[in-house]
């Protein structure tokens, strides 16, 4: 099941999507309640009308109280830091569990928007990802796509304090077209219960990547449990693959071409998401509103600085 948070006369609604239509659920229940009940009961939910498509305008699916992004692919990993800060290669750590960090749930985009990137940052870049959305007691309620936008030049710096990614990534992520129910994918599984699914980006129609999700390092189910230890997960959750390889950022093909091929993105480019089994997501870039210098940074002097209460 397709289940969809969308705009229609004025009003938000939740429904499924059925064809070229949207079967509206009773009552247009907010996304939250639904996956707080499970996938199991969704399938029962009550539907009223029946919308046309093209009299909707679909939203981002959720805006989830948490967003947990994962780095679950080697060869975006090894690129990356290629890119970023010369070494390349996959760190041992890596290697001990599915790391992840947390980003901004605040800035969420949905379908058909415009996504304002940092006026200031020059190395724009896409990240294509598949996010699980977590159910009750810590189970996959269902997927969708997830663009974890990125700001690299801004990131690049801040990277070297050791922390983050703080503003390089924190001012826009996109969610969409719509969440896919874990029980509609369950026959892409392979026997090591990984979800062997394609993955493609284009900008402007010319496609720069195509991956298998499966080519991850951890399940879902993995990931899920890992952000649950010594911690909690709560239902309409977002756990995120983290990127593709095989050219599912700029930044790695950057890392892997010694060169900026192919350039980041500029205002106007459109980038394109699509995931088998789940859809696609569209939006495009423009820059956001121009931001004022930061105060000079007090340096501690040694000579006058107190360390005693006096």
């Amino acid at each position: 099941m397709r289940i969809a948070r969308f705009r229609h006369e004025g009003k938000i609604k939740t429904g499924e999507i059925k064809g070229d239509g949207v079967r509206v659920f009773a009552g247009s229940p907010p996304i939250e309640a639904i996956v707080a009940d499970g996938h199991d009961a969704v399938h029962e939910r009550e539907r009223a009308e029946i919308v046309p498509m093209e009299s909707v305008r679909l939203l981002a699916p959720l805006h989830p109280a948490s967003l947990r992004d994962f780095v679950a692919f080697e060869e975006h990993v090894a690129g990356v830091r290629r890119s970023i800060d010369g070494t390349g290669g996959v760190p041992d750590a890596w290697f001990d569990a599915p790391t992840f960090y947390f980003t901004n749930p605040h800035r969420i985009f949905g379908p058909g928007d415009e996504v304002p990137f940092p006026a200031a940052s020059v190395n724009r870049d896409f990240e294509l990802e598949v996010a699980a959305v977590a159910g009750p007691d810590e189970t996959i309620f269902g997927y969708t796509i997830l663009n974890d936008w990125s700001a690299r030049d801004l990131q690049k710096r801040e990277m070297q304090v050791n922390l983050g990614p703080a503003k390089g990534k924190d001012f826009a992520s996109s969610l969409g077209p719509w969440i896919v129910t874990a029980d509609e994918l369950e026959p892409f599984k392979d026997a090591g219960g990984f979800l062997d699914l394609w993955c493609s980006v284009t900008v402007n129609g010319a496609e720069v990547g195509r991956d298998l999700l499966s080519n991850m390092g951890w399940t879902f189910e993995t990931m899920l449990a890992y952000a649950a230890r010594d911690s909690l997960v709560r239902p309409g959750d977002v756990l995120g693959s983290g990127t593709v390889g095989n050219g599912g950022c700029l930044a790695e093909l950057w890392g892997r071409n010694g060169r900026q091929e192919p350039p980041p993105l500029r205002d106007g480019d459109v980038v394109t998401l699509t995931v088998q089994g789940i859809g696609s997501l569209t939006n495009t870039v423009i820059s956001g509103p121009a931001t004022d210098a930061l105060p000079a940074v007090r340096r501690r002097d040694p000579a006058t600085a107190r360390n005693e209460r006096q």
